[in-house]
Formats: C-alpha cells, sequence, structure tokens
C-alpha cells in the first residue's frame, strides 16, 4: 500500500488528525490556564479573540483543508486512470513530507521556513497535476 497513491493519501490523512490533536491539546491547556467566560463564546469573533495566544495550531488545522484538496481530488483520478504510477508515488510521499514540514515550521512560528515549505509543496502537487494531463493526453487514442 505505501506504494501506491493510498499511502500518501493516508499519511496526509495522518497529518491532519495528528494537527487536529495537537490543536486540541493547546486549547484545553489554554482553557485550563484561563477559564472562558460565556461572553468568550458569544460570537465567532469572541471565540477567536480568546482563542488568539493559541491560533497557529487552528491556522495550521484550516490550511491543512485549503490547498491538500488538490492532493485529494487526484488521488482517486490517479487510481481510477490507472496513471498513479511510481512518479506519482513518490511525488506524493514528498508533498506529505513537505506538509508535514510545513506544519512544525507553523505551529512554531517559522515564518520564512513556513512559506518556502508551502511554495515547495505546492510546486510539488503542481508537478502531480500537470504530469497526470500529460499521461492522460498521451494515453488518448
Amino acid at each position: 500500500m505505501l506504494l501506491t497513491m493510498l499511502g500518501p493519501a493516508i499519511g496526509l490523512v495522518a497529518l491532519t488528525f495528528v494537527m487536529a490533536f495537537v490543536l486540541l491539546s493547546a486549547r484545553l491547556r489554554h482553557m485550563k490556564a484561563h477559564p472562558p467566560r460565556r461572553e468568550d463564546f458569544a460570537s465567532g469573533e469572541a471565540a477567536a479573540r480568546y482563542f488568539s495566544a493559541v491560533a497557529l495550531p487552528a491556522d495550521n488545522v484550516r490550511n491543512l483543508f485549503e490547498m491538500p484538496v488538490l492532493f485529494y481530488a487526484l488521488v482517486p483520478l490517479l487510481l481510477f486512470t490507472g496513471h498513479g504510477g511510481i512518479a506519482q508515488v513518490l511525488l506524493g510521499w514528498i508533498y506529505v513530507v513537505l506538509r508535514a514540514l510545513h506544519s512544525h515550521a507553523h505551529v512554531t512560528g517559522a515564518t520564512v521556513r513556513r512559506f518556502r515549505l508551502f511554495l515547495m509543496s505546492m510546486a510539488v502537487l503542481l508537478a502531480m497535476w500537470i504530469g497526470f494531463a500529460i499521461d492522460l493526453l498521451l494515453s488518448q487514442p
């Protein structure tokens, strides 16, 4: 399974769950240290202000549902068309590793490093889509 596109897809899902648990842990610690009042959750804006001290993990979890959607859309297309070869699997794993490094940089506040990792992961994802499009075009009769 690790040599199919399912491996990187499961890896990215695992990363998303890990970061969701990081977020949950940060929020629970924040709530224990600063017990919330009713008005802290009166609106979305109030809750955002209350949790502003632990915003980085929340931002990262939200980010894992932005560009990775294009990865998740590509995986079944690669599997369905049979174009999920070793190059795509390798690129998929590179994408997952870059996203994991990006998540680490995101929650530690390493802004410049995070931006570079984001650009690299986006370039890998673009290469995957371009490779898929080329393979698809070349396989047409």
